[in-house]
């Protein structure tokens, strides 16, 4: 069954996370992974993640001062506003 709409890079970008995560539903996952197929530049976009999240590791929970999670929060939720 093909899919009805394909998925453009800015989508890939805004779901890396949750791909990332196995937390897409089947039917974005495979849209997703079609996607891959034929952008270079999204391939190379999530190979980044990948290398990025091996290299940085996870912050476990409480590990950030006081207020900096929710200032980091802020700063991510302005720069997907604009």
């Amino acid at each position: 069954m093909r899919l009805e709409r394909e998925l453009a890079c800015q989508e890939v970008v805004e779901l890396v996370t949750a791909y990332l995560e196995d937390s897409l539903s089947p039917e974005d996952r495979e849209r997703f992974e079609e996607h891959l197929v034929f952008c270079d530049g999204c391939q190379n976009y999530l190979a980044q993640m990948r290398d990025t999240i091996a290299a940085t590791g996870r912050v476990p929970p409480g590990a950030l001062p006081a207020g900096l999670e929710e200032r980091l929060l802020e700063a991510f939720r302005g720069w997907r506003a604009s």
